[in-house]
């Protein structure tokens, strides 16, 4: 999230919103980001998003610091926008997750901008309740997944979630001066501290690419579990699912540390837009399928041991 310097607008008008939001769009290409939700109001904008590649501050130093000369352009001004750095918050999923993408959507609502979410034109909402292929950049599968496993019951449900208000836990979140860095449950933050804050000071860590499984172990790991030849990752047939491909699709993206287009290129796929959509659909079937999220665990665990005796 961020607002405008001294609550200065950083929208002055619909094509200022239309500009922020073909940005976002490329931030989803460029920096492989996955925008789950957003709310752009008057001098401030909340997002919700998944970064599978870490690049976090990379995505949002392109969009705050592009989107600022383009405005500065298109109304002959000049200087900082922006107060400052955005601010991130790292939010648990399961209920946290939709609670958060409750609060987003109600946000011109709660600022009596408008008596209902459909009312406002500037965020995600409609694209949650659309069939629109225009909408198929926004990452709203996952959370309508976690409504139901049905596209109609879902929207359905979300619908109605919506329209309740936010939840008393999440508005105190939010109405605190010094908003905390962790949304979740004692026991995630307690995690979250345990796992990462000790490594707070590091931008990066050097040695987790070298340390991580390549490749060739997570093909081999997936055709071991499958009894199959790694032929079988190399077959591509219109209107049929490849799952051991698509399962070693979505592990080299989530533990080889390669970009898309070195995953695409080993897998003969030229476009890296198509390795992120199998990515994305996999994700969306491990939710709705307890086998296949078995698999997946166990295939996990291989590859743990086999990096564990490296």
């Amino acid at each position: 999230m961020n607002r405008g310097r001294r609550g200065e607008n950083i929208f002055s008008g619909g094509k200022d919103y239309g500009v922020f939001l073909v940005l976002l769009q490329e931030a989803v290409e460029i920096f492989d980001l996955q925008v789950a939700a957003y709310c752009l109001m008057s001098n401030h904008y909340h997002l919700l998003v998944n970064t599978p590649s870490g690049n976090l501050s990379r995505a949002m130093r392109h969009i705050n610091g592009v989107y600022t000369q383009r405005y500065n352009r298109q109304h002959k001004t000049d200087g900082q926008l922006f107060r400052g750095r955005y601010k991130s918050l790292l939010v648990e999923e399961d209920s946290y997750l939709l609670e958060l993408l409750r609060y987003i959507h109600r946000n011109p609502v709660r600022a009596k901008i408008c008596k209902s979410v459909d009312e406002y034109p500037w965020t995600s909402h409609n694209g949650y309740i659309s069939n629109a292929k225009k909408w198929d950049w926004l990452h709203k599968r996952f959370l309508l997944g976690m409504f139901s496993r049905q596209t109609g019951k879902a929207k359905k449900a979300y619908i109605n979630f919506v329209q309740d208000e936010d939840s008393l836990e999440v508005t105190e979140f939010f109405s605190k001066k010094n908003i905390a860095s962790v949304l979740g449950s004692a026991d995630y933050i307690e995690w979250v501290k345990g796992k990462f804050y000790e490594h707070k000071q590091h931008d990066e860590v050097p040695e987790s690419r070298q340390l991580a499984p390549t490749i060739t172990d997570i093909k081999q790991a997936v055709c071991r579990h499958y009894k199959e030849n790694e032929k079988i990752l190399e077959q591509t047939k219109r209107g049929q699912v490849n799952e051991p491909r698509n399962l070693a699709i979505y592990l080299a993206r989530k533990h080889s540390g390669l970009r898309l287009s070195e995953i695409g290129a080993e897998f003969g796929l030229e476009k890296y837009s198509s390795v992120s959509s199998i990515v994305m659909r996999t994700e969306q079937l491990i939710l709705q399928k307890k086998q296949l999220k078995k698999r997946v665990e166990n295939i996990r665990s291989t590859l743990s041991k086999s990096q564990a005796k490296t």
